[in-house]
């Protein structure tokens, strides 16, 4: 969207400093290489060893650099309890939202035989002191103090600091065995760069989550290519359902960024569905029944494939201009409107406790009751506040922590669809900024309902947005929270927007209007600091909205 004339026009005049025609010509990688201004993860922890779990009070042995040798995985050294706690912590959090991993065979093969043997060059060993870094992240997520506070209000990044992030210790002893593993042709090599993506995208390091996630999809390419008969095996499912987190995750970057896909897709038919039924772990029954975690990862391969049917029928049908004049509009508004139907259908489809009411952000899809147990690191809710609604735009009230990121779920899956329903009614904002004349009754209907999709993104609101760190992709969200900014101020300034703001939006939608660009501005706020990306769209917004005395 800042390619687009209208757009850059306005920014030049309100940020000439904005480099927006290098955006234009190769967005990709002016975006990914913002990271590459800043510091990258560091090396060297003997200095100063700080796992980023405040809260968490995990106890390690870490011993200086003159004593390593002799001992494994280069002086790491934890007790049983601090690893059943870290991957508890994993498979409560990541392992809902990014289902690839098997609990049970975690915890009764690779856990043993790390207490018992140590860490060594395995992918075992790899996968062992990834699932231990996540959980770090996870649990200091919840209970890590925060990196910053604006105007008393904690910041959603929490744990470890600007420069180290939680679980690096781990995570460094992950990056020292990976080169061990980076040609085998498993299901381990997989999960590994997949694990190793999820980690740098919770520090924001986003080239290098690029990168591990297109090695995870070329490894699983790879692996279905080659061994095919491991569909058939007893881990066929977790096969399947490593190949679908890939998929999703490199559809992200195709969509958002242009960056090509590695031929995954072309899989498709050969891999099928993930049906859940490895292995039995009673903690993943109690997790699928408060969090309903395999519906909403089998909700977001069906959603997925709507993205990339309607992402590829736009480019089709507009090519790299959003909607050019010549084009009758009828059809194009027939054709949006089909996709809208399609996502609304499947809205309707989902379980009943995975469905909410379209104007409705915030409500629960179920009663919230049961969702917590005695064995939880989650406080207890704060009684009466959130009672009607899961979401909220009061970001100074304290956040009620739901166990199992039943929160994250949710969040999640409804933020995609409206994400979706947005990219789709997009083009009617375009004709109306380029070519207003021409803006029928039909295109009105489309922005309005282009700006209804823009509205209170359940991800921006508490209590996810507290725990930024188990948000996947956040850069991916970043950039389109600054679009609907842009879109959001432009509705107040340009004639045909303020006239269709107007007359078709009803009573409600100036104040849901202005929680959203609260919501927004907060979010980019409060991740300018530590990710190189928010900080560039932080430029962008302090020539076009008041600030105040943000810097």
């Amino acid at each position: 969207m800042l390619s687009w004339p209208f757009i850059q026009q306005m920014l030049e005049t309100k940020n000439p400093s904005a480099d927006l025609p290098r955006l234009e010509r190769d967005g990709a990688a002016m975006l990914l290489g913002l990271q590459g201004q800043t510091v990258s993860l560091p090396t060297n922890l003997y200095d100063s060893v700080d796992l980023g779990s405040e809260g968490a009070s995990i106890p390690l042995q870490v011993p200086s650099a003159g004593q390593v040798e002799g001992m494994q995985a280069g002086g790491l050294n934890t007790n049983w309890d601090t690893m059943q706690r870290l991957s508890k912590s994993y498979f409560d959090t990541f392992n809902l939202i990014h289902p690839i991993m098997d609990r049970q065979v975690f915890q009764a093969e690779v856990l043993p035989a790390v207490a018992n043997n140590g860490f060594d060059e395995s992918s075992s060993s790899t996968l062992a002191c990834l699932v231990f870094a996540l959980g770090d992240v996870a649990m200091s997520s919840i209970q890590g103090a925060p990196i910053s506070t604006y105007k008393g209000r904690p910041s959603g990044v929490r744990g470890g600091t600007l420069e180290r992030p939680p679980g690096l210790l781990f995570f460094n002893e992950a990056r020292k065995r990976m080169g061990f593993n980076l040609t085998e042709c498993s299901l381990e090599n997989v999960q590994i760069f997949a694990l190793a993506a999820i980690y740098y995208g919770t520090c924001s390091h986003h080239l290098e989550f690029w990168r591990l996630t297109t090695l995870a999809s070329l490894a699983c390419h790879a692996l279905l290519t080659s061994k095919p008969e491991e569909l058939r095996t007893h881990r066929g499912d977790l096969v399947r359902r490593a190949f679908w987190h890939c998929s999703i995750m490199e559809t992200c970057l195709n969509m958002e960024l242009n960056i090509p896909r590695t031929g995954l897709d072309k899989l498709e038919a050969l891999v099928g569905l993930p049906d859940f039924s490895g292995s039995f772990s009673e903690e993943d029954y109690l997790g699928n029944q408060a969090s309903h975690f395999q519906e909403h990862f089998a909700s977001q391969i069906v959603l997925r494939r709507l993205s990339v049917e309607f992402h590829t029928t736009l480019t089709n049908a507009f090519g790299p201009t959003p909607l050019p004049v010549e084009s009758p509009i009828s059809p194009a508004a027939i054709m949006m409107k089909q996709m809208a139907e399609q996502l609304d259908q499947w809205r309707g489809l989902l379980p009943v406790y995975l469905r909410w009411e379209e104007e409705s952000y915030g409500t629960f899809s179920s009663p919230s009751e049961e969702l917590y147990e005695d064995q939880t690191m989650y406080p207890p809710p704060v009684p009466d506040l959130h009672t009607n609604f899961m979401f909220t735009a009061d970001l100074d009230t304290p956040p009620v922590n739901y166990p199992y990121a039943v929160d994250i779920h949710a969040a999640s899956l409804r933020t995609r669809y409206y994400y979706v329903k947005y990219l789709v009614h997009r083009p009617f904002v375009f004709k109306a900024l380029h070519h207003p004349n021409e803006v029928t009754q039909d295109d009105a209907e489309g922005v309005a309902e282009c700006l209804k999709a823009m509205l209170k993104w359940p991800i921006t609101m508490s209590p996810t947005c507290f725990h930024k760190r188990l948000i996947p992709c956040l850069f991916f969200w970043t950039q389109n929270l600054l679009g609907i900014l842009l879109i959001l101020h432009l509705t107040q300034q340009v004639p045909i927007l303020v006239r269709i703001r107007t007359s078709l939006m009803g009573n409600r939608f100036d104040q849901d209007a202005n929680e959203t660009a609260m919501l927004c501005i907060d979010w980019i706020r409060d991740l300018k600091d530590t990710d190189a990306t928010a900080l560039w769209c932080w430029e962008i917004l302090k020539g076009v909205y008041p600030l105040g005395g943000d810097t």
